[in-house]
């Protein structure tokens, strides 16, 4: 049986440069195992991969594919409002796309949305019934 977790996501980029460039914009650091047709960023656990769109469908089997983004969002949980737009400005100054500036929503948080270079869909939030861990991760609550 295989474990609930996840531990690569990679997305497909149609610029590895300038893709780079905006994750590294945001603070994030490349590690050093990434090359020139592909990066990796180490996260809490997890990796996020950037891989060229071609190469991709090319792993997957799938040569022909035409891959496409913003069917899934990923999603940063902050510890308040003010992280919130301090993350979603930091954003769009390092070449994101806004899609939904950051809001009062009807589930009782805080949070927007933005679109990477390519088009990956990005959400900041704010859930005060979703407290983060010490080192920024998410453990869903029992109640």
């Amino acid at each position: 049986m295989t474990p609930q977790r996840v531990t690569l996501i990679t997305l497909g980029v149609a610029d590895m440069a300038t893709s780079r460039a905006f994750y590294e914009s945001l603070g994030w650091e490349a590690s050093p195992r990434s090359g020139d047709d592909i990066t990796f960023f180490q996260m809490n656990g997890m990796v996020l991969g950037l891989f060229g769109l071609e190469d991709l469908a090319k792993d997957q089997g799938r040569p022909d594919a035409m891959l496409a983004t913003g069917a899934m969002t990923l999603a940063q949980n902050h510890e308040s409002k003010a992280e919130v737009d301090a993350a979603y400005t930091k954003a769009i100054e390092c070449g994101a796309r806004v899609l939904k500036l950051p809001e009062e929503v009807f589930w009782g948080g805080y949070s927007g949305y933005y679109a990477d270079p390519d088009g990956h869909v990005w959400e900041a939030a704010y859930n005060p019934f979703w407290p983060l861990q010490a080192d920024g991760s998410l453990v869903l609550p029992e109640d």
